[in-house]
């Protein structure tokens, strides 16, 4: 199989490797389309993920869809060309935040486009049958890929709890940003303010619901939501960037005993927080690991909403070409919601 790694800092090299027959109770697959996450630039661009170093090489890729080759021993439901969703999240079942429901915080999680366990930037894949999901058939192997992100922002949503009626402001529209106001709309939020200095992921965004976008180099947020808010604030912040102190922001935009969400990654090991404007509004701050057994229902909302969705995959280029695509994404300025890599 054809495997894509990160080799060095913004520097991507291919090599052959073996295809390793499926295991008792797994599926092999195909890999199709994979999204590219934010995450994988913080591998791409600064040689880390927070306080977590790259070591090189390695395969990242955790927004796969596929096709089914083989299936191993034990398996059955599933035939050659099957095409699934793909689950990158291997839990043990076992310890004790697993029997406790937190699967995304398992102690032996395997999180296939870490340093220890390569992603799905490859040809092949062999994944448990518990993690190979049937992809409905009115979704596109592109639309697929969203499947990921949208289980972490729906796992983001048992923290920000939205209430019909209430406002929310979110900061960053790249793709969690976007499927986060898509989300959020859905829940029933009357007002939602997106700051967000791309233009066309401002257009994304108002094209899938936010009422408002800022961009951030042309005024102040914190003063435009303030004001429009009769400096109330809103209920519910949610960070999708975290970078240029959007995580300071989000807690100025809430209102006293709101929410705030962070569920961007910071490039920074340590983040300047404001404590005492935590302190004075007694906010609730929730920070977001991954996601919990949520893409089961993303799908079914993929597969609900199609026209909500669809739009954002903004970009599809052939996995040969993964070097120029990560530049355009890690250039300042581009014009990209969602980019997707294809077989």
């Amino acid at each position: 199989m054809t495997v894509a790694e990160l080799v060095a800092p913004r520097a991507f090299a291919f090599r052959e490797a073996a295809t390793p027959d499926p295991g008792a109770g797994e599926i092999q697959m195909a890999v199709k389309a994979i999204g590219i996450c934010g995450s994988d630039l913080h591998n791409f661009g600064e040689g880390a993920i927070g306080d977590i170093r790259s070591v090189y090489p390695m395969v990242l890729g955790h927004e796969p869809v596929g096709t089914v080759l083989r299936c191993g021993a034990g398996v059955s439901g599933w035939s050659r060309g099957d095409v699934a969703a793909l689950e990158p999240a291997i839990y043990c079942y076992h310890c004790e935040q697993c029997r406790s429901g937190h699967h995304n915080v398992c102690e032996k999680i395997r999180f296939l486009s870490s340093t220890a366990d390569p992603g799905f930037f490859r040809d092949v894949v062999n994944l448990p049958a518990v993690n190979v999901l049937p992809l409905p058939k009115t979704i596109g192997v592109n639309e697929g890929t969203l499947h990921e992100p949208l289980a972490v922002v729906l796992h983001s949503m048992q923290f920000a709890q939205p209430q019909v009626g209430e406002t929310a402001v979110v900061f960053g529209a790249g793709p969690i940003g976007l499927l986060t106001v898509a989300v959020l709309k859905l829940s029933g939020i009357r007002r939602l303010w997106v700051v967000e200095p791309l233009a066309k992921r401002r257009e994304l965004a108002l094209a899938v619901g936010a009422d408002v976008a800022i961009d951030p180099r042309e005024a102040d947020p914190v003063k435009a939501i303030l004001q429009d808010t009769a400096r109330r604030g809103a209920d519910l912040a949610i960070d999708c960037a975290a970078k240029d102190d959007t995580v300071n922001q989000s807690m100025h935009v809430a209102r006293n005993a709101g929410r705030v969400v962070i569920t961007g990654i910071p490039g920074e090991v340590r983040v300047p927080m404001e404590f005492h404007t935590l302190r004075r509004k007694e906010l609730v701050l929730y920070p977001v690991r991954r996601s919990n057994h949520d893409s089961h229902t993303a799908l079914h909302l993929l597969a609900e909403h199609p026209k909500l969705f669809a739009p954002m995959v903004t970009h599809s280029r052939p996995l040969g070409e993964i070097q120029a695509a990560f530049e355009m994404l890690d250039a300042p300025a581009h014009d990209a919601g969602k980019v997707v890599l294809t077989a």
